[in-house]
């Protein structure tokens, strides 16, 4: 620019008898004011139009695309980059008096201009994670992790490119110097380059999904997954508490995930009634005749008696005591009203398997467990189904003269007392 207009304050000033420094200085002063002032509009223009410019295209766009990149704040970060452009191209003229002053703002414009790119760039991916979020098919997917990735090498780019600048060293250069230092880059970003690998694991396997149950007893999380980061997992307790995960526990730990029950037809019962050993007996003809007066099993107990007392006439069985030959127990007899129960009970799962099985005798008593599936799986509903399953068995014991197990107590004492 012409000297007649970078020393125009200058030359006024010395005219009226200002010293030649102190006329630099208010030179300098004012063009500064100037420069600030012109730029602080311009900026405010570009701003509101990009803006108002964006708003508009993001109200008629059928896409949330616009909107979200209005929300993320990337038009007014992108509005800063012709006034900066400005500022950096008429700061020679400015502190043309003070060479040193003007490699210092220079240096300080050039490391602001990278801050700003990343800005955007920061602006941009989030606008893209938003975005993709509202997909329904990318819904459960971390995408937080990828963002995050992408983040990381932007800023790790960003910092060694203003170290360049404010070193005078060459970009290229300065990466090969980095070379010394990349184990102590390592060990700095251990963690990151961990949760890194395991969130690309995570995904490929498919592992965890945002909006899984999951049971990690190491770090006490049971409950939803709510959010999936680089770093860590976020799980949503069934307690409303939130529980943090490292994001590498998941490929290097042991924990459940409930998914393959939330997508199957029915949620798994498995309980069992421990039945004292003393209660067990073979039925007499009598008992077998009141058991029928049961509906779920007449039919059964019918045929059944019949089968038995057929094989005793042909083996010629002396029935004087019932050990000889073949007969029921009232614990076979329950095992099979169980199964009759479970299979006419609505909120079974007929599908899925039906079970009831003797376990092995124990200290307690015979162990008699149920294992089927609610066709409800949610846990208030499942827990009902189940806790009316099991009044009823244990309501029904009586009829067949069973009893439950039960460590004794003062009251038991003192009733046989």
């Amino acid at each position: 620019m012409d000297s007649k207009y970078t020393h125009f304050f200058y030359d006024y000033l010395v005219s009226l008898g200002t010293t030649e420094t102190v006329a630099k200085y208010l030179n300098m002063l004012a063009l500064l004011i100037i420069l600030i002032v012109v730029v602080s509009i311009i900026d405010y223009i570009i701003r509101k139009l990009l803006r108002g410019t964006f708003s508009q295209f993001a109200a008629k766009s059928k896409t949330k695309f616009d909107d979200i990149l209005v929300a993320n704040k990337a038009p007014r970060n992108i509005a800063h980059i012709i006034p900066l452009l400005i500022v950096i191209e008429y700061i020679p003229v400015v502190f043309i008096d003070f060479p040193t002053f003007e490699n210092f703002i220079k240096k300080s414009l050039e490391v602001f201009a990278i801050v700003l790119i990343l800005w955007i760039v920061r602006s941009i991916l989030n606008t893209i994670k938003d975005y993709l979020k509202t997909l329904p098919r990318l819904k459960d997917k971390p995408i937080d992790s990828y963002i995050q990735v992408f983040m990381i090498f932007a800023w790790i780019a960003g910092f060694m490119s203003a170290i360049a600048v404010i070193t005078d060293i060459p970009f290229l250069k300065f990466l090969t110097g980095l070379g010394a230092i990349s184990a102590v880059i390592l060990l700095i970003f251990k963690d990151t380059i961990l949760g890194f690998v395991a969130s690309i694991q995570v995904s490929i396997n498919d592992m965890v999904r945002i909006g899984d149950w999951i049971t990690f007893e190491k770090y006490g999380a049971d409950g939803d997954v709510i959010e999936i980061t680089l770093a860590t997992v976020k799980v949503q307790n069934f307690d409303k508490t939130i529980t943090t995960i490292p994001t590498y526990a998941l490929i290097s730990d042991s924990f459940k995930n409930w998914r393959g029950m939330s997508d199957s037809g029915g949620r798994r019962i498995k309980r069992a009634l421990f039945i004292k050993q003393n209660t067990i007996k073979y039925l007499t003809d009598d008992e077998v005749e009141k058991l029928k007066k049961i509906q779920l099993i007449t039919g059964y107990l019918d045929s059944r008696q019949d089968d038995i007392k057929a094989n005793n006439r042909r083996n010629d069985i002396n029935k004087e005591l019932l050990i000889n030959g073949r007969n029921l127990t009232n614990f076979g007899v329950f095992r099979k009203y169980i199964d009759s129960y479970l299979k006419a009970h609505s909120a079974i799962n007929k599908d899925m398997m039906i079970m009831v099985r003797q376990l092995a005798p124990t200290t307690q008593g015979i162990p008699l467990e149920i294992y089927t599936f609610s066709s409800d799986k949610r846990w208030a509903n499942y827990e009902y189904i189940m806790a009316d399953v099991f009044d009823h068995l244990i309501a029904a014991l009586p009829y067949f003269d069973l009893e439950i197990f039960e460590l004794p107590s003062n009251t038991t004492f003192k009733d046989q007392l």
